[in-house]
């Protein structure tokens, strides 16, 4: 079973390479780009804001680890420079002693010499001094050695004082970066969610629309009342006319006339409709 399983997946592995021969390991590469570009935009700039934050808080261990490294440093070089002056004074005092003991030598002329209420031999106080004098070279051999192991680290701790303020002042661009991010972040979302605010004026547009069409319709009714000499919203300065008591003597009188006789001018005070009938 995983014999077949490892051949249909190393039949799958040789698909591409027959399909595209040599170019397969570009159409990879082509593939793989295009997928890393498609995820990369679809990743929210939040996301990607924090991410960065992280990768600037990620640096507090590199900047501590460093500060511990410069406290020990600092600490080293101020006991060896201690340990330098002690030793410095050390030699100063037997560098006294060796000349002492060698004038001393050189006036005594194989006399004994006498230190301390103690009296020496003359070849007593030229091993001695020999034996001092040995003793001082070595010491001073390695005082050399130890000054230029202060004067090493005290290069090197310069060295890592000044790592040290470059990677406080990055962390600190970075963070003020990150702000400005931050802000303009903010500023971009606020103008979009402005820009997506969609205002639906339709109802609007249709209630302008009915008050225009209300006043236009109202216009009409007025101006159509004008033009019948009704003056709507005035004062009446004229008497109503009144209907005459002998109407209906004056339509029997009328209708009882002969046909083929001309009309007889009504009265003064007949009314309109009878006259255009009459007439």
């Amino acid at each position: 079973m995983v014999k077949k399983l490892l051949m249909g997946v190393g039949a799958l592995a040789l698909l591409p390479i027959l399909f595209f021969g040599k170019d397969a390991s570009s159409y990879f590469r082509t593939a793989k780009n295009n997928v890393r570009d498609a995820v990369k935009q679809e990743i929210p700039p939040e996301f990607e804001v924090s991410r960065v934050k992280g990768m600037v808080e990620n640096l507090v261990p590199d900047i501590q680890q460093c500060m511990h490294v410069i406290a020990e440093q600092q600490v080293d070089i101020e006991h060896l420079q201690a340990d330098i002056v002690r030793r410095e004074d050390t030699l100063a005092d037997q560098e006294k002693v060796l000349l002492s003991m060698s004038k001393d030598l050189e006036n005594a002329q194989s006399q004994d010499i006498q230190y301390a209420s103690r009296t020496y031999t003359s070849d007593e106080v030229a091993r001695d001094l020999s034996h001092r004098f040995e003793k001082f070279k070595v010491a001073k051999e390695a005082l050399e050695r130890d000054r230029k192991i202060l004067r090493a680290r005290e290069k090197g701790l310069v060295a890592n004082q000044k790592k040290l303020d470059n990677m406080l002042s990055a962390k600190q661009d970075l963070e003020l970066q990150i702000v400005q991010l931050e802000a303009r972040l903010k500023s971009i979302q606020a103008e979009e969610a402005v820009s997506e605010l969609n205002f639906d004026d339709s109802q609007l547009a249709k209630a302008k629309a009915a008050i225009r069409e209300l006043n236009k319709s109202l216009d009409v009714k007025e101006r159509m009342l004008d033009v019948e000499g009704r003056f709507v919203g005035m004062i009446p300065t004229e008497d109503v006319r009144s209907v005459p008591e002998d109407l209906t003597v004056q339509i029997q009188d009328y209708l009882s006339r002969p046909t083929d006789k001309q009309p007889e001018e009504l009265p003064a005070e007949t009314p309109l409709a009878l006259r255009a009938i009459g007439e």
